[in-house]
């Protein structure tokens, strides 16, 4: 499945993060193996011992809803964190970033699904944030784009619908307040069910667990 994967991916803008949490080092290194150096995971614990046992060239990704006291602990060394939803957050990884001389490349969580389990901002939330002094101030945090997750669904043009909400909220805040930043570039959009759909409507970023490591029990 995974040279399916990058074969459909190569006519593509978009990356492979494959989504590693619950699963072991051994099958983490498997897919090593095979080219892949993006990873993602959901628990600062888990993926400390992780980034501490497997490979350094790995890019590791935070995908997962993150609390502001827990990103003290991947600070030192993540790639991208997906899942940022509000300014208090922010204000934590800048923190936590100018403590490791770093700066930390992150991406505004939108809530496009219907289910009330999923987080994220809304486009006037984000607007707000972005306006704010408060975020002008910050140092150590680079906002590369955006991420969502559809409504699980057989619905396709459903999923279709939000994907392509998601890509309109992307192009408004690239015209509004990132027209000169190159590096906001990314949709982080599809996953094991959906990708597909994502590719379609603009994903750079697809996160994909099941299809690569079975079900998670």
């Amino acid at each position: 499945m995974y040279q399916q994967l990058l074969s459909t991916l190569a006519h593509t803008p978009a990356r492979l993060v494959a989504v590693s949490k619950t699963k072991p080092e051994e099958q983490i290194l498997e897919l090593y193996a095979q080219g892949q150096r993006i990873f993602g995971e959901n628990k600062p614990q888990e993926l400390n011992a992780k980034q501490e046992a497997l490979p350094k060239d790995i890019e590791w990704h935070f995908i997962g809803h993150l609390q502001t006291n827990k990103v003290k602990y991947i600070a030192a060394y993540i790639a991208l964190i997906h899942s940022v939803d509000s300014l208090k957050l922010l204000q934590e990884i800048d923190k936590q970033a100018a403590k490791n001389n770093r700066v930390i490349d992150c991406l505004l969580q939108f809530k496009i699904a219907a289910e009330d389990t999923k987080f994220g901002l809304t486009l006037e939330d984000a607007q707000a944030l972005l306006a704010d002094p408060a975020f002008a101030s910050l140092q150590g945090v680079r906002i590369v784009g955006v991420m969502g997750m559809a409504t699980f669904t057989d619905d396709e043009s459903q999923v279709c619908q939000e994907f392509r909400f998601l890509k309109q909220i992307f192009d408004q805040l690239k015209s509004t307040f990132f027209a000169a930043e190159p590096a906001f570039k990314e949709i982080s959009m599809g996953m094991s069910d959906d990708y597909a759909i994502a590719l379609e409507e603009g994903s750079t970023l697809i996160r994909i667990g099941t299809l690569l490591f079975g079900n998670r029990g």
